[in-house]
């Protein structure tokens, strides 16, 4: 593996993310810095986690509108960029965390793999699903909102005002109800 094939255009520091570029089959080619892999539309890997109560209901949070992608609007419960050397199971537990306070979840499972496409922000996607029924505590610099919303409900939502959601969120969701 060649870390520096992207590398060499930023130096790096503590401001700069990076992350693993991988190839369509989610190998890693190099390391490369968050903004210059947007800008490219490189590969790389992300994770998504629906949190769903006992009720049935799915958590979604509203990103912040200081994001750099989809400022305001209504995503995955958490979700983020798995870091360079971190594993997709590893990263939603991080973001579960980091994101809406839930730092324990025993039942944290793999419900599907999406490989990286322009719907997917060019991001291997690995989508996590688990329960929850207890307190959330959202992270303001992340997160502006957070709501419990049916199931139903929400696909109307989408169907009536797909611009108030993350497109990548839109496409998940849609492949998720197809086969769950």
């Amino acid at each position: 593996m060649n870390k520096s094939k992207y590398s060499s255009a930023v130096l790096k520091n503590e401001k700069v993310e990076y992350f693993d570029v991988v190839d369509i089959f989610d190998r890693v080619v190099g390391l490369a810095p968050r903004e210059y892999i947007h800008a490219n539309k490189l590969f790389h890997r992300a994770v998504h986690v629906f949190v769903f109560n006992n009720q049935g209901d799915i958590f979604l949070q509203k990103r912040s509108m200081n994001k750099d992608s989809a400022p305001g609007k209504w995503v995955s419960s958490c979700s983020g960029h798995v870091d360079s050397g971190e594993y997709y199971f590893d990263a939603a537990v991080r973001e579960l965390g980091e994101e809406i306070g839930l730092h324990y979840s025993k039942d944290l499972n793999l419900a599907m793999i999406e490989q990286a496409r322009p719907e997917t922000g060019y991001e291997h996607v690995h989508l996590f699903v688990c329960n929850h029924d207890g307190e959330l505590k959202l992270d303001i610099c992340e997160v502006s909102d957070g709501m419990w919303i049916d199931l139903e409900k929400l696909d109307l939502w989408i169907e009536e005002n797909p611009r108030d959601f993350a497109w990548s969120f839109v496409y998940l969701w849609k492949r998720f109800r197809r086969h769950f």
